[in-house]
């Protein structure tokens, strides 16, 4: 343990493990405590991470190794087990959750849950005709939700990874979410915890950024704090993101591959060159012009 200023910094490990306040130091004095105020400080409960947590009436649970891009591991795998069931519960009962992701840190929950949606917006104080995106864990699952016009290869080399992809959606699709559009962005993340959570949750996840509107996007889970309160679950990765780029808070690149043929640029985002790069000179799809 080392300490820092007022505080003692616990070495990290799977689950929260907050830094704990140091009592002020006592110079010692021949002052005896009466019996009964002895026995009352000895009988005092000894603070815990949990029950801190508990206090906040949120939980903050830490993933143990780096959890970015790529396949889980078996070890790692084991070692997220509790915390991808704490959140698949949070999910379940229909409460929002704070994620990381391959770009910025997200808010999440059930796709198909109408009330859970309305939380979100609630939340973020989202303007309600703005959409929602939806995070599914495989590319087979993206057919089930959207109708694809694209080559299943273009998917697969862009997914998962930091692009939001734009499709007509399909009546599979919670018409409650986004009811005032035909389309829908899907995601699939580039991060290990983001796709198996997404896998075990065996639906979409709706997903948008832990911020409050306008404000901008969080790389770490104590930039949206005032949230936590209003959350179900926070889900702690680290920082997120290339922290050391200027890009690291554009969020995901948004295309529109609802015209076939084409494609339209929604939010240049932190990928937009080599996503560009890909749909022009492998797949010869065209910028979708004003007009066209």
């Amino acid at each position: 343990r080392k300490r820092l200023g007022n505080y003692v910094v616990l070495p990290e490990e799977p689950g929260f493990a907050p830094a704990l306040p140091m009592l002020p130091a006592v110079r010692h004095s021949r002052t005896v405590l009466p019996p009964a105020r002895r026995r009352n400080f000895a009988s005092r409960p000894i603070v815990n991470p949990a029950a801190m947590c508990k206090e906040l009436r949120t939980r903050v649970l830490r993933l143990g190794p780096p959890a970015r891009n790529g396949p889980c591991a078996g070890d790692t795998l084991h070692g997220w087990r509790e915390i991808l069931d704490c959140t698949v519960t949070a999910l379940q009962e229909g409460r929002v959750v704070a994620v990381p992701t391959d770009t910025v840190y997200g808010l999440a929950c059930l796709a198909q849950n109408p009330k859970a949606i309305e939380r979100v917006y609630s939340i973020k104080g989202r303007n309600g005709q703005k959409p929602l995106a939806i995070c599914v864990g495989e590319v087979e699952e993206i057919y089930k939700f959207c109708k694809v016009t694209v080559p299943d290869p273009l998917l697969r080399e862009l997914l998962p990874g930091p692009v939001t992809l734009v499709m007509e959606r399909s009546a599979e699709l919670n018409p409650d979410l986004n009811p005032f559009t035909p389309l829908v962005g899907v995601r699939i993340p580039g991060h290990a915890f983001m796709r198996k959570l997404a896998q075990q949750c065996g639906g979409p996840l709706a997903l948008t950024s832990a911020n409050v509107s306008s404000r901008a996007s969080t790389i770490a889970v104590e930039e949206f704090r005032d949230l936590w309160p209003s959350l179900g679950l926070v889900v702690d990765g680290g920082p997120v993101g290339e922290v050391m780029s200027p890009e690291c808070r554009l969020g995901s690149t948004v295309i529109d591959l609802s015209s076939p043929g084409r494609y339209g640029v929604i939010r240049p985002g932190c990928a937009l060159t080599a996503t560009v790069e890909i749909l022009e000179k492998k797949y010869r799809l065209s910028l979708e012009t004003a007009g066209q």
